[in-house]
């Protein structure tokens, strides 16, 4: 199967099968996704989402935020990795979001990066999901399960595994394909033990073609 046959069976089998696919994290404006974000890094989104009420409850907007102090968000976060860091981080965005930004959150992925705690994937997680803009976000999911399948060759970075996909993948659908590998990623091609009987694409997969070879 050529390259961009692969991409096409793989997204038009996501596009049957999970049509209304989105981020799980939980918010109700640009600021509350961005801080989502933060605390989700090397956490999961069911942890941030248990988290972040309280936290939206006492700094609503990134103008409260910008007036915390990094202990009062520590003491708010504390439950998720890294706390003390990503306190710092958000205090920091929300002073640079409100300084700088005025307090709105920037479409742009080269400005989202200038705010403490934003590296490329959180900016292009919110340039995508906030802006629909064709941004793919590659997390710990996507570069494992992209790899799998086949979509990307051998990358060696987050970047390149970026690059792979949006070269492939039509950029009125980036930002749902996001979701797509994701979400797949994180119920089925499982970093250990893969569902593959349970598969949609296995016919598609690389990895599969290889287990399946492994056996005869």
């Amino acid at each position: 199967m050529k390259k961009q046959e692969r991409y096409n069976a793989v997204l038009e089998w996501f596009a049957a099968n999970n049509p209304e696919a989105e981020t799980e994290l939980h918010y109700n404006s640009p600021y509350e996704l961005l801080v989502a974000v933060i605390l989700s890094a090397q956490c999961t989104d069911k942890r941030v989402n248990i988290i972040t009420p309280k936290v939206f409850e006492v700094f609503p907007t990134a103008l409260a935020m910008a007036a915390a102090n990094k202990d009062q968000v520590f003491a708010l976060i504390k439950s998720c990795s890294y706390p003390n860091n990503k306190a710092g981080h958000l205090v920091g965005m929300a002073k640079m979001l409100t300084e700088k930004f005025g307090g709105t959150v920037p479409e742009s992925i080269d400005e989202l990066q200038l705010l403490p705690g934003v590296g490329r994937k959180t900016a292009n997680v919110i340039a995508s999901v906030v802006y629909n803009k064709p941004a793919m976000a590659v997390d710990t999911h996507v570069f494992r399960v992209a790899a799998r399948i086949g979509l990307t060759v051998n990358s060696k970075t987050p970047l390149d595994t970026e690059k792979q996909l949006v070269k492939h993948i039509d950029e009125s659908l980036i930002p749902k394909a996001h979701h797509w590998i994701i979400l797949h990623g994180r119920y089925i091609c499982t970093a250990r033990n893969p569902k593959c009987t349970k598969c949609g694409i296995s016919a598609f997969c690389t990895y599969f073609d290889k287990i399946k070879s492994a056996e005869f």
